[in-house]
């Protein structure tokens, strides 16, 4: 089962494949964002690269959104076509900085774990820590995180993020971007958002019917 309570820092972790999952990661989403100050500009992050099939989930999901219009409620960086990853994660941050006063930053990324725990996704609060599980140093990222486990982690961490299952990624990238954009349609856009054109309110119910809505539009 799952742990429903996230008014401390453990995180709160769902299999993508759980019948329920998207309600439970879109109402968990809806209340660490609703923490933020009102006026914080939401951006979210997406790290990854499309050169490495399970690195691409935070590119998978990026993209996803990015076709749903919804800039007037959040800003999204990285994509398939303009990925956020190790070469130029730091410029990103920077370009985030200095772009937004008051950003309130989701961060996205694929990672490894144990064998029983892949294709869960983890939403918690606080920084994520990019690369670590390939040893790199990066700087942290993220007011509130969103990480799927897309493998094993534990041993030849670059082949085996190389060698990882695309149906399992795409599968993972669709129910965080889904749970996702459900979420963002609830949230009150910001004063320096408010120049956007509005999508009408969807509630959290028919997620399907929302994410093929919206793909027409």
């Amino acid at each position: 089962m799952f742990k429903k309570e996230l008014r401390t820092n453990v995180p709160f972790k769902i299999d993508h494949t759980h019948p329920q999952a998207l309600d439970h990661l879109s109402q968990h989403l809806h209340e660490l964002i609703s923490e933020r100050s009102h006026e914080s500009q939401i951006v979210l992050v997406c790290i990854g690269t499309d050169r490495s099939t399970g690195d691409a989930l935070g590119p998978l999901v990026g993209s996803r959104l990015s076709s749903l219009s919804l800039e007037h409620i959040c800003y999204v960086f990285g994509t398939l076509d303009q990925p956020v990853h190790a070469v130029n994660l730091k410029d990103t941050l920077y370009e985030i900085e200095r772009k937004f006063e008051n950003p309130f930053v989701i961060a996205i990324d694929a990672c490894l774990g144990q064998l029983s725990s892949v294709g869960q996704v983890t939403v918690g609060r606080g920084p994520l820590k990019p690369g670590a599980g390939v040893n790199k140093d990066l700087p942290e990222v993220g007011n509130i995180h969103i990480t799927g486990i897309v493998n094993v982690g534990g041993f030849m961490e670059y082949f085996v993020l190389q060698n990882t299952r695309l149906s399992v990624v795409m599968r993972m990238a669709e129910c965080i971007s889904q749970s996702l954009a459900a979420t963002l349609l609830k949230i009150p856009e910001t004063t320096h958002q408010r120049n956007h054109a509005c999508l009408p309110h969807v509630p959290f119910q028919s997620h399907h019917s929302l994410f093929v809505q919206l793909k027409k539009r």
